[in-house]
C-alpha cells in the first residue's frame, strides 16, 4: 500500500515538473523564435506527456562580455537543464562548450565550425562538416570542367571554409586564385570586381555571408561580370533563399547547393506553422527558412525524442529540478555524457533531411541538391550524397526545346494601353478599324513577334491604362493583370514593368527593354554673371599679387631711377654744361608708367639707363602674359554658363526643402518607394504616402507639373528619355535607383512563355529593339528635337550682364575724375590768393570766364600777373599791338648775329664763374627763379633763356 502510494506520488511529481532546455542567443531573432516554435510544437503535438518543455532562452548580453556570459550560463544550469543550445560566435561558444564540458551537460550548435577543443566529449554540431561540404564543393566544380577558378571569399571565416577545397584543386593541378571581396570592410566590393575583371577568370567560386549575397551578385552585374561568358558556383546553403530573380536573365551560369528542400510537404508544413505564430518572422513558406533555423528545430526535435526514449526505456529519472545541479559545485550531470551518445546513435529525419551523426560525432550520410538559375527560376540538376558522390543531369540548352504547344495560327487577345510611345492612335484623317488604328513601340513589337512565330492577334484597350496592382481589400488582382487572370487577355503589353508582386500572378517573358527608376527635372538654369564678372579670370589672390607687383615695380622705377645717374638729364640740350639735371622718374610718373605697360597702353616716359630698360623689359613681359592670360580667361568665362543644379541625386532631393516629388499613383515606381522597409527609400515612399496631392494619375501629367515648377517626378529611365527628347528644358537627374525591365505578361505556366522570350532573344541578338526604340524615341512624334542641333560658328553676342560691372566702372571713373577736377578747380583760387591777394571771388570769376571761352586755348596765369587783367580789348588795340610785336620781331632778327657772338663769350664767362661758386649759389638761389615741370628751379639769370633760344 505505501509502495503504490509512493509510486502515485512520484508520478504526480513527475507529472507537474518540467524539462528545461537552455538556448544562448546573440540577437538572432531567427533562430531564436525558431527554437521557441519547435518547443511549443513539442508541448502542443504530446499532450499527455509526463512533463512539458520550458525554454531557457538567455539573449541580452554584449558580445565578448564573457564574465557575464560565464555567470548567465551558470544560472541556467542552476535552473536544471538537460541541454544548451548556441551561441554563434566563436569565441562565446567557446565559452559554453568549456562549461559544458566540465558539467557534462550537452552543448548544441547548428553553425559551422572549423576546429574543437581537444577533449571535446559534449558538442553536437549539426552543421555539415566542413570536410564533407569541401569534397561535395570540388565534385561539383569538377563536374563543371573547371581547369581554373577564382575563389570570392569574404572574411577569415569563410577563407578557413573553403581552404579544403583551395588544397584538394592544388592536388588535382587546378588552378585558383584568392581575392578577398572587402578587405576593408567597407560594403563596397567594386575595387574586387575589377580586379576580377582584369584577371578574365570566368570561373568563380563565391564564399560570403548570406546577408552580403545579393550586394555581391548586383555589384557583379554592375562591373559587367553577369553575362553567358561567366559561370559562378555559390557554396552558401541558404542561396535559394535569396531573391535571384533580378539575376535570371543575364545568361550566367549560377549553381548553388541546398540541405533544406523547400517542395517538401513536411518543410511546406512547418513553415505554414511556424507563419502563423510568428508573422514578423518570414515574408513567404517554405523557401524562405534559412539552413540555422531548420537545423536549430531538427535539433530541439531530436533532443525531445531522446529524452523521452530514455525516460520511458529506463527507471532512471533522467528529469533535472532546480538546484540539483549548481555550477558552482564540482559535481557534474550523471546523464549528460549518456544524452550526448544517444544523440549521435539516433537517427531522425527532420527539415534537413535524415540527421545522422559518426562516431566522430559529424554528420554522415549528408544529402545536397544541386541547383541552377535559369530563366524558369531555380531549377534542380542533381544531387551530391557524402556516401554516392555526385549524380548531376544538367538540363539541355532552353533554346532547343520545343513547347509541346505551338503558336501558329492561333489566335490571341493582345491588351494594350494608350501610352506614348508603346501604344498610340494613328494620326490620319481616313477612318480606320481595328489593329490599323494603333501604331507604336508595343505593336510594332507583337506585330514581329506573329510575323516570327504565325499567330493572329487582336489589340483591345485598357482605358485607364493601368498594369495591375493588388487590392489588399479585395484579395483581387487589377488593371492588365487582372484582366489576364479573368480571361479577358491572352498577352498584355505596354510599359509593363517586371516585379516580383506580379511575377506571383503572372508569367513574363524576358525583358524587352531594361531600365531603372530615375529622377526627372528641370534642366539646370544658368548662374546669372556676377557684378564684376569682368575680374572672374583672376582669382582673388592673383588679383592680389598683381597690385603688389605693381606697387612694387612702380616703386622700383622710382627709387631706380633716382639712384641710376644716367636718369638724371639736361632739361635744355642747348645747354652743354648745365647747372641742373633733371630726372624724369618722379613718384607719379613711376606709377603712370608702370601703369600704362600694364594696361598695353604705353606712356612718353622712356627709359635710359641699363638697369630701367632691364627693369622695364622684365616688367613689359610680365604684363605681355598677363594681359594675354586675362583675355583668354576673359573670354572662356563670358562664353561659358555655369548652371545651378539644385539637387543631383535621391538624397539631396529628399533634403531639399523647396522641391516637391511624386509618381504615378499605383504604378511600379509609387510601389517601389512606398513598400521599401528602410533607408532612404522607405522615407521617400512616407512622403508620397503623406502627400497624395504630389502624386498623379498619368504620366503626362507629372511631366507637365516637371517643366511649370519646382517638381520632380519618379519616372522609369525608357520613359524620361522619350519625354527629354521632346521637353528640351527638362532631364534626367542621377543614377538608376534600381534595374528592372518590361516584359510581355501572360497567364501562370502559360506554354507559350519561351516562345515568345526566344523570339525576343532572337530579335535583341540582331538589334531589331535597338532600332525599334530609336525609332519611336529619336524618329517619330517629334523625337530629336533636342538632340543634333548644330550651333553656329559665330559666338552669341554678349549681353548687358555680362560687362555691366565694366560699364559701372567707367561710369564711376568718370564721375570721380570730374569730383577730383572740381577739387581742383576751388583749390587753386585760394593758391593764386595766397601768392597774390586777389580776392577770392574775383578769381573764381576770371577762372570761370577762361572756362567758358572756348575760342581761346589760353587763359592768364593768375599766379604770375599778380592782378586780374582788364576786359577785352578792343579790335583796334589788339592790331595797334600786333603790328608793334611784328616790328619788334623784326628789329631782333636784324641783329640776331651780333647778339650771337656776343652771348656765346658773355655765356663762357657767366658758366665759368658759376661752376666756381656753384655750391653756394644753389642754397641761395633755392626758393628762386621759375619753377621747371619736374620740379626743379631755374636760377634767376636763366629766365631770359627763351628769348636765347629764339635767337639761335
Amino acid at each position: 500500500m505505501c509502495l503504490s502510494l509512493f509510486a502515485f506520488c512520484a508520478i504526480g511529481i513527475v507529472a507537474c515538473e518540467n524539462v528545461n532546455i537552455g538556448a544562448v542567443f546573440e540577437g538572432d531573432e531567427g533562430v531564436e523564435a525558431a527554437f521557441k516554435f519547435a518547443v511549443k510544437n513539442l508541448n502542443d503535438d504530446n499532450p499527455d506527456a509526463e512533463f512539458t518543455f520550458d525554454p531557457l532562452v538567455y539573449d541580452n548580453f554584449a558580445d565578448g562580455d564573457q564574465f557575464v556570459l560565464m555567470r548567465n550560463v551558470c544560472s541556467i544550469i542552476d535552473e536544471g537543464v538537460v541541454a544548451i543550445f548556441g551561441p554563434r560566435s566563436y569565441r562565446n561558444i567557446d565559452v559554453v562548450q568549456s562549461i559544458c564540458d566540465v558539467k557534462e551537460i550537452p552543448h548544441i550548435i547548428t553553425r559551422w565550425k572549423s576546429y574543437y577543443i581537444d577533449g571535446d566529449k559534449t558538442i553536437i554540431n549539426f552543421y555539415p562538416d566542413s570536410s564533407t561540404l569541401s569534397r561535395a564543393y570540388y565534385d561539383i566544380i569538377a563536374n563543371m570542367g573547371w581547369k581554373t577558378f577564382t575563389v570570392l571569399y569574404e572574411g577569415d571565416e569563410s577563407l578557413l571554409r573553403i581552404k579544403s577545397l583551395v588544397e584538394t584543386a592544388h592536388q588535382d593541378g587546378v588552378v585558383t586564385q584568392m581575392m578577398q571581396l572587402d578587405p576593408f570592410y567597407t560594403g563596397n566590393f567594386r575595387d574586387t570586381m575589377r580586379d576580377l575583371k582584369k584577371t578574365q577568370q570566368k570561373s568563380v567560386v563565391i564564399d560570403c555571408h548570406i546577408d552580403s549575397l545579393f550586394q555581391v551578385l548586383t555589384q557583379l552585374q554592375q562591373a559587367g561580370l553577369m553575362n553567358e561568358q561567366y559561370s559562378y558556383f555559390i557554396t552558401n546553403l541558404d542561396t535559394h533563399t535569396e531573391n535571384l530573380m533580378p539575376f535570371k536573365y543575364s545568361n550566367a551560369n549560377i549553381t548553388g547547393i541546398r540541405l533544406v528542400n523547400p517542395d517538401s510537404e513536411y518543410v511546406q508544413k512547418v513553415s505554414s506553422d511556424l507563419l502563423s505564430e510568428n508573422l514578423n518572422f518570414l515574408e513567404s513558406p517554405a523557401w524562405k527558412i534559412r539552413l540555422e533555423q531548420a537545423l536549430t528545430i531538427d535539433a530541439v526535435n531530436m533532443l525531445a525524442a531522446v529524452v523521452i526514449d530514455r525516460q520511458k526505456s529506463s527507471d532512471v529519472r533522467i528529469i533535472t529540478n532546480k538546484n540539483s545541479l549548481l555550477c558552482a559545485e564540482p559535481d557534474s550531470w550523471e546523464h549528460g555524457l549518456s544524452i550526448v551518445n544517444l544523440l549521435k546513435s539516433y537517427p531522425h529525419d527532420g527539415l534537413t533531411g535524415r540527421v545522422i551523426f559518426d562516431n566522430q560525432g559529424y554528420r554522415s550520410d549528408l544529402i545536397l541538391t544541386i541547383f541552377e538559375l535559369l530563366e524558369g527560376g531555380i531549377t534542380d540538376v542533381g544531387v551530391w550524397s557524402s556516401s554516392y558522390g555526385l549524380n548531376a543531369s544538367r538540363p539541355g540548352d532552353v533554346s532547343g526545346i520545343d513547347d509541346p504547344e505551338s503558336m501558329r495560327n492561333k489566335s490571341f487577345v493582345v491588351e494594350i494601353a494608350l501610352t506614348e510611345p508603346y501604344g498610340m492612335l494613328k494620326q490620319t484623317t481616313d477612318h480606320l478599324y481595328g489593329n490599323d488604328m494603333y501604331e507604336g513601340y508595343a505593336i510594332d513589337l507583337i506585330e514581329k513577334l506573329a510575323e516570327m512565330e504565325g499567330f493572329n492577334y487582336t489589340f483591345v484597350v485598357r482605358e485607364d491604362k493601368s498594369s495591375g496592382s493588388f487590392d489588399k481589400k479585395t484579395q483581387k488582382w487589377g488593371g492588365m493583370i487582372g484582366d489576364l487572370l479573368d480571361k479577358k487577355a491572352d498577352l498584355a503589353i505596354c510599359d509593363f514593368t517586371i516585379t516580383s508582386d506580379r511575377e506571383g500572378a503572372v508569367d513574363f517573358t524576358v525583358p524587352f527593354m531594361s531600365l531603372g527608376i530615375s529622377i526627372l527635372f528641370r534642366e539646370p538654369e544658368s548662374v546669372p554673371p556676377s557684378f564684376f564678372s569682368s575680374a572672374d579670370p583672376f582669382a582673388l589672390d592673383s588679383w592680389m599679387l598683381l597690385g603688389v607687383s605693381f606697387v612694387t615695380v612702380s616703386l622700383c622705377f622710382y627709387f631706380t631711377g633716382r639712384i641710376c645717374s644716367d636718369e638724371w638729364t639736361n632739361p635744355f640740350p642747348c645747354i652743354e654744361e648745365p647747372e641742373y639735371l633733371v630726372n624724369q622718374f618722379s613718384l607719379s610718373n613711376s606709377f603712370w608708367f608702370a601703369t600704362g605697360a600694364l594696361l598695353a597702353q604705353g606712356s612718353e616716359i622712356a627709359p635710359i639707363a641699363i638697369s630701367t630698360r632691364m627693369a622695364s623689359g622684365i616688367w613689359w613681359y610680365f604684363c605681355l602674359i598677363m594681359s594675354a592670360s586675362y583675355t583668354a580667361n576673359l573670354a572662356a568665362f563670358l562664353a561659358t554658363e555655369n548652371p545651378i543644379k539644385l539637387f543631383t541625386d535621391l538624397q539631396s532631393l529628399y533634403d531639399s526643402q523647396d522641391i516637391t516629388y511624386g509618381a504615378k499613383v499605383n504604378g511600379a515606381t509609387f510601389n517601389y518607394f512606398t513598400t521599401a522597409k528602410e533607408g532612404l527609400l522607405q522615407k521617400v515612399g512616407k512622403v508620397l504616402l503623406d502627400h497624395p496631392e504630389y502624386n498623379v494619375l498619368d504620366n503626362d501629367i507629372g511631366v507637365q507639373r516637371a517643366e511649370d515648377g519646382k517638381y520632380a517626378f519618379f519616372m522609369e529611365s525608357s520613359s524620361i528619355e522619350y519625354v527629354t527628347q521632346r521637353h528640351c528644358n527638362l532631364m534626367q537627374y542621377g543614377d538608376h535607383l534600381d534595374e528592372k525591365g518590361y516584359g510581355i505578361a501572360m497567364r501562370k505556366y502559360s506554354p507559350y512563355r519561351k516562345k515568345l522570350s526566344l523570339a525576343l532573344l532572337k530579335l535583341q541578338q540582331n538589334h531589331f529593339l535597338d532600332d525599334l526604340k530609336k525609332k519611336w524615341w529619336e524618329e517619330r512624334r517629334g523625337g530629336g528635337a533636342c538632340e543634333g542641333v548644330v550651333e553656329s560658328s559665330e559666338a552669341d553676342p554678349l549681353e548687358l550682364v555680362n560687362v555691366e560691372g565694366c560699364f559701372y566702372m567707367t561710369v564711376f571713373g568718370t564721375i570721380l575724375a570730374f569730383g577730383l577736377v572740381l577739387i581742383e578747380h576751388f583749390l587753386y583760387p585760394l593758391r593764386v590768393r595766397k601768392r597774390s591777394g586777389i580776392p577770392f571771388w574775383k578769381i573764381i570769376k576770371a577762372e570761370l570766364k577762361a572756362y567758358i571761352n572756348f575760342n581761346s586755348p589760353s587763359k592768364p596765369n593768375l599766379e604770375v600777373l599778380k592782378e586780374i587783367p582788364d576786359e577785352a580789348e578792343t579790335e583796334d588795340d589788339k592790331k595797334s599791338e600786333d603790328d608793334k610785336e611784328d616790328s619788334e620781331e623784326n628789329r631782333r632778327k636784324s641783329k640776331s648775329a651780333s647778339q650771337t657772338r656776343t652771348f656765346t663769350r658773355s655765356r663762357s664767362k657767366s658758366v665759368s664763374r658759376q661752376s666756381s661758386h656753384s655750391r653756394k649759389k644753389r642754397s641761395k638761389s633755392s626758393g628762386k627763379g621759375t619753377p621747371l615741370s619736374y620740379g626743379f628751379i631755374i636760377p634767376s639769370s636763366l629766365e631770359n633763356l627763351k628769348d636765347i633760344e629764339e635767337t639761335f
